[in-house]
């Protein structure tokens, strides 16, 4: 799974093929009709398909002369379960440390109250003291 991991992850890393796989998930598009926002040749989106099947995020079908490329997601799927593992690592350490600045909050404001009374021991010490 590692390896495809790593494929994936290096699908995703360019943002022409990201843009693709945005344009795919609202339905199937031809080369032709990918390649519309993009300034660049055909040879090129071509290469950026190229890698985006490799790494199992389309698949390429064949009606007559039309050649629909559709999104697969199957590896996008393995990539959120792989962030998953991370988020609840992250969610578990704010929460403990939400727990930690609640406990110093809670020791600060006693603290502020030793330190009040404190003085008020001290002022009513200097007023005997007269």
């Amino acid at each position: 799974m590692n390896d495809r991991l790593s494929e994936t992850f290096g699908a995703l890393a360019d943002p022409t093929r990201r843009a693709i796989l945005a344009r795919l998930a609202s339905g199937e598009a031809s080369v032709t009709e990918l390649s519309e926002p993009f300034a660049m040749s055909m040879p090129a989106i071509s290469k950026h398909l190229k890698v985006l099947e490799r790494a199992g995020l389309i698949a390429r079908g064949r009606e007559a002369q039309w050649r629909p490329c559709r999104l697969q997601s199957g590896p996008l799927q393995d990539v959120a379960g792989w962030v998953e593992q991370y988020r609840q690592f992250w969610e578990e350490s704010f929460e403990r440390l939400g727990d930690y600045l609640q406990e110093l909050k809670r020791e600060g404001s006693g603290n502020k109250n030793l330190k009040s009374k404190a003085k008020e021991s001290k002022h009513v010490r200097t007023r005997r003291k007269k």
